[in-house]
C-alpha cells in the first residue's frame, strides 16, 4: 500500500506504559493520510483513559475510546504522562475492546488495526466475533534476524542473534500466536525490533520540528511531550510504535520480507516463506519515513548513514 491510497482509516490499540504509545496516537489523530477510527486500550483502567481522552480532547478528535478490562483498580500510566499532561481525572471507557473493534470492522471493512501493545483486545476479537474479518493488521513486535536482515541493515546490538524477546507479543503470547494463526486476518505486517530499536527522537529531531512549518496540532503536541521526555532522559527515545504507525501511512517506506513467525522459550524469530500472509520489516528508509509521518522534510540522513 504506498501513500497515494491514503487516508485510511485506524483503530490503534495501545497501552500507556511507555511514551511512544501517547506519542503514536498524538501523530495519527490529526495526520491528514490517516482517520482514526477508534482507539482500544489495554488494559483499559480509568487513568489510562483520562491520557487518552486528554490527547485527544487538545487536538479536538472524537471517536470511540474501547477498554479489555473496565473496571480494572490498577494505574497502568507511567510517571511521564503525569508530567506532561498534570493531574488528571479518571474517566470510563465507551465499551469493552473487542466491542468496539468489531463495530468499527464491521462498519468499515478497510480499517487497518494497528496494535502498539501485548495483544489481548485483538484475541478477545478473534475469540469472540466469529463473523468479522481484519483486512490488514500492523503490529508492532516481532524480530527478524541475521538469517533475514542484509549486513548492511543489522543493528551492532543484534549482531549474530536470529530470535529475540517482543514485549508487545511475550506480554500475552498466546494471543500473539493465535493472531498469526488466523486466516481471519488476511495479511500481517510486523514492525520488528531490530527496526524499530534503529530510530531515536532524540535533540536533533526535536530542534529540526521546531523550525519546520505547518505542523499539525497532533505534531506539535507530540513535540511538547518530547520537551518533557528529554528534559529527563537527554539520550532520547526509541521509536517503536510510530514506526509501526508509518508503515501504516506509507508501507513502501519499509523493506519487508514474507516470513513464517517463530517462537520457542520467549523467544521470536522468521524464517522466510514466499508464500506467507505474513510480512515482517527488513529496513527502513527512514528520511523518508520521517517526512511523512512528521509531515515536514526535516532533511535527516538514513539511519546507516548515521552510523559512527
Amino acid at each position: 500500500m504506498s501513500a497515494t491510497a491514503l487516508p485510511v482509516p485506524v483503530v490503534f490499540d495501545m497501552e500507556t506504559r511507555d511514551p511512544d504509545d501517547a506519542l503514536t496516537l498524538c501523530l495519527l489523530a490529526t495526520h491528514p493520510r490517516a482517520r482514526l477510527a477508534a482507539v482500544t486500550v489495554n488494559p483499559g483502567t480509568p487513568a489510562q483513559l483520562a491520557v487518552v481522552r486528554e490527547l485527544l480532547g487538545r487536538l479536538g478528535v472524537e471517536v470511540p475510546v474501547g477498554a479489555r478490562y473496565v473496571d480494572s483498580p490498577a494505574d497502568a500510566v507511567s510517571s511521564f504522562h503525569h508530567d506532561w499532561l498534570g493531574a488528571l481525572p479518571p474517566t470510563r471507557s465507551d465499551g469493552p475492546a473487542h466491542e468496539i473493534l468489531a463495530a468499527v470492522l464491521a462498519a468499515e471493512a478497510g480499517t487497518v488495526v494497528l496494535t502498539g501493545a501485548p495483544l489481548h483486545n485483538l484475541r478477545q476479537l478473534l475469540a469472540q466475533h466469529e463473523d468479522v474479518a481484519v483486512r490488514r493488521w500492523v503490529a508492532q513486535g516481532g524480530f527478524a534476524g541475521d538469517n533475514l536482515v542484509p549486513k548492511e541493515h543489522r543493528l551492532e546490538k543484534f549482531s549474530g542473534r536470529t530470535t529475540c524477546e517482543s514485549f508487545n507479543f511475550g506480554g500475552d503470547k498466546r494471543a500473539a500466536l493465535a493472531a498469526l494463526a488466523s486466516d481471519r486476518i488476511v495479511h500481517r505486517d510486523l514492525v520488528s525490533k531490530n527496526v524499530t530499536h534503529g530510530i531515536t527522537w532524540d535533540a536533533d529531531l526535536q530542534e529540526r520540528l521546531g523550525v519546520a512549518t505547518d505542523l499539525t496540532r497532533g505534531v506539535q503536541l507530540a513535540r511538547e511531550g518530547m520537551a518533557v521526555y528529554l528534559a529527563q532522559r537527554p539520550d532520547g527515545k526509541l521509536l517503536h510504535d510510530p514506526l509501526a504507525a508509518c508503515a501504516v501511512l506509507d508501507r513502501n517506506a519499509f523493506t519487508w520480507a514474507p516470513v513464517d513467525v517463530t517462537y520457542s522459550r520467549g523467544q521470536w524469530g522468521a524464517v522466510p516463506n514466499p508464500a506467507s500472509a505474513t510480512s515482517i520489516t527488513l529496513a527502513v528508509d527512514w528520511p523518508r519515513a520521517a517526512d511523512l509521518l512528521f509531515g515536514a522534510e526535516l532533511g535527516l540522513r538514513s539511519r546507516i548513514d548515521a552510523r559512527p
